[in-house]
């Protein structure tokens, strides 16, 4: 807390010596070692602070100018030391400036009564025109808005996370707008109540009103020019930029948002990357991209995502080159129900996808390709288990991560087998097996809704599900092993069905544990919410293994692990991963033979197969 006192006559003498002027001279107060002459055609009205203003500041690299205030007009102002205010067009109003801040060449940077900065307000994401079922506040994260989406029809849920938000929102809401230490914000022509973090830069934007911008010091934000961003919150490490028009959204950690995107209504979390196109009622949860100008986000949740262009979900034919992206992420809803012309190449969360709301269980066919050939549409279950995508999505998606340690609000778990995934391909292996037992084994196709399955591709299928399912068992068992609670399970958590909020894995008994303890009042604020969050993923392993331990005794027939068993298990898992990189080699000497891959891009990745044995042990 800083000690101020009131100008002397000498200092108010050289001020207007500076054409400098005030109101009235007993309501601005300054720092005990305030000094007057950096200080040139100032205007103060209303109650005014200053601190100290000796060191220099940085405009442009290698270029310091003295810290000071000159040309501009102040109103209910506090500014920090050493910051440089000039060339102020129109006014400085109710606003709190922190210390080490270059503002520059702007128009308007003002609080009004009844400013929420971006905070509060509830908007509908993948209805664009039904009743609002996220609400917006500085701590959300993907998991707590695919919660409230997902349980939206649970009325007395939903008005208790309401109340918990608000609570929240107006105990956190600051009387006035608030700059951060060290921001520059230059050639900007309005900001209006807007909270601007530390460490954030906003050069060139036209318009920033009701909004909070989360910078930090090691996750700095960048708005940029052009800029027109509304009642909308941003998060830490993202940058804003060339025209983009954003509208009632939330931007998490480390988003890039660039080229004249637009957005209105949406939600963006983690390293999601959005330029040229359009984003309505859009769930956008971590990893989401789009690129493209024809592209229209809306009324859908995504996560590990491409949008691509157009019509063709997918641009990624060339699957080995450095600009691979999954397509669909576990779980994808899209509101549409369209049909998919390309491959449903879905990354390291692959899931068949069609008429998704019209048929919801084709989603336990996961990690499969959908081709239309005329108006038949043909089901390739399991195929993209072995592709070099998913090989190199595995790989990458952590590598990925642009978040510092400090801004990583969402949760990410990076694995491709989970019991979630797992559980889905127990349930694509029931499906093709009871397809098989009806129809017989001697058919060339089977019918799923209006889906066609090739005899081969069936049973192909049931292979790479075999596959996947021993590669999970005896990873997560040697990672038991190695972790400690290898075992009979000390818990009973983990054992049922599994699901995905938005990239946390859980039971779905803790998701609906949580959905009590809220409604009961057990839960009473809305970082307990999130804490519970944080908590279930550092249960994961304990979960998991509660979960695979079943799936184990189970699938090879046993009442309890011993050495032999577990010795069995291990040589099933190198076998299996052996013949996974087996059949992703024959997938890349395929596309190699396609004439789309450099040689040296060709023998570099089968060089990173020749290295999986390193992982076997």
């Amino acid at each position: 807390m800083r000690d101020y006192r009131q100008l002397t006559q000498e200092e108010i003498g050289v001020l207007e010596q500076n054409a400098c002027w005030a109101e009235d001279w007993t309501r601005v107060e300054v720092a005990e070692n305030f000094r007057p002459y950096n200080f040139h055609r100032v205007i103060f009205y209303g109650d005014i602070r200053l601190g100290s203003f000796e060191k220099s500041v940085e405009v442009s690299k290698g270029f310091m100018k003295h810290s000071g205030i000159n040309d501009a007009t102040l109103r209910n102002v506090s500014v920090g030391n050493d910051c440089l205010i000039e060339k102020v067009g129109n006014f400085i109003n109710n606003y709190t400036i922190g210390d080490d801040c270059y503002i520059s060449n702007i128009s308007t940077i003002e609080t009004t009564e009844g400013a929420t900065y971006g905070a509060g307000s509830t908007i509908s994401v993948l209805n664009e025109m039904g009743d609002g079922n996220v609400t917006l506040f500085r701590e959300l994260n993907s998991q707590l808005a695919a919660f409230m989406v997902k349980h939206h029809d649970d009325k007395e849920l939903t008005r208790r996370l309401h109340q918990l938000i608000d609570d929240e929102v107006r105990v956190s809401t600051p009387e006035r707008g608030i700059i951060g230490n060290r921001v520059k914000i230059v050639n900007t022509k309005e900001i209006t109540n807007t909270v601007v973090k530390g460490d954030c830069e906003i050069n060139g934007a036209a318009r920033l009103s009701e909004c909070t911008i989360l910078s930090s010091e090691d996750a700095s934000v960048y708005i940029g020019t052009g800029v027109i961003c509304e009642n909308s919150i941003i998060c830490d490490g993202c940058s804003i930029n060339n025209s983009v028009k954003m509208q009632d959204c939330f931007v998490g950690e480390a988003c890039q948002i660039t080229n004249g995107f637009t957005a209105e209504a949406s939600l963006f979390f983690a390293n999601s990357y959005m330029a040229n196109g359009e984003a309505c009622a859009a769930f956008c949860g971590p990893f989401s991209a789009s690129h493209h100008k024809s592209s229209l986000l809306i009324g859908g949740q995504f996560s590990f995502y491409n949008a691509g262009s157009n019509t063709n979900f997918s641009n990624h034919a060339y699957k080995m080159g450095p600009m691979h992206y999954g397509t669909l992420e576990r779980g994808t809803k899209t509101a549409s129900g369209s049909y998919v012309l390309m491959p449903a190449t879905i990354g390291a969360f692959s899931v068949c996808f069609g008429k998704l709301m019209h048929h919801p269980d084709t989603r336990c066919l996961p990690f499969s390709y959908l081709i239309a050939y005329g108006e038949t549409m043909y089901l390739v279950p399991g195929r993209n288990i072995t592709t070099v995508g998913l090989y190199r999505d595995i790989k990458k998606w952590p590598k990925r991560d642009k978040r510092s340690k400090q801004s990583k609000k969402s949760i990410i778990n990076f694995d491709w087998l989970s019991p979630f995934t797992v559980g889905e391909i127990m349930q694509g292996i029931d499906i093709l097996k009871t397809l098989r037992k009806a129809s017989g084994e001697d058919v060339t196709t089977y019918n799923y809704h209006e889906y066609v399955i090739n005899a081969t591709s069936l049973n192909k299928g049931l292979k790479y599900y075999d596959i996947a399912l021993r590669i999970y068992m005896g990873a997560v068992l040697k990672r038991a092993t190695k972790e400690g609670f290898f075992g009979y399970p000390t818990s009973e958590v983990g054992k049922g069905p599994w699901t995905d909020l938005s990239g946390l894995l859980l039971p779905e008994s803790e998701e609906q544990r949580l959905v009590s303890d809220v409604k009961e009042g057990n839960i009473e604020t809305i970082s307990q919410v999130l804490d519970r969050f944080d908590d279930i993923n550092r249960h994961y392993r304990d979960y998991r293994w509660a979960w695979s331990y079943q799936l184990i005794l189970d699938y090879y027939h046993l009442k309890e692990l011993d050495e032999k068993a577990c010795e069995r298990i291990r040589e099933d898992y190198v076998r299996a991963r052996r013949a996974w990189i087996a059949e992703i080699r024959k997938d890349a000497e395929k596309e190699f033979a396609m004439g789309d891959v450099e040689r040296e891009v060709y023998e570099d990745f089968l060089s990173k197969l020749d290295h999986e044995v390193d992982y076997e042990n």
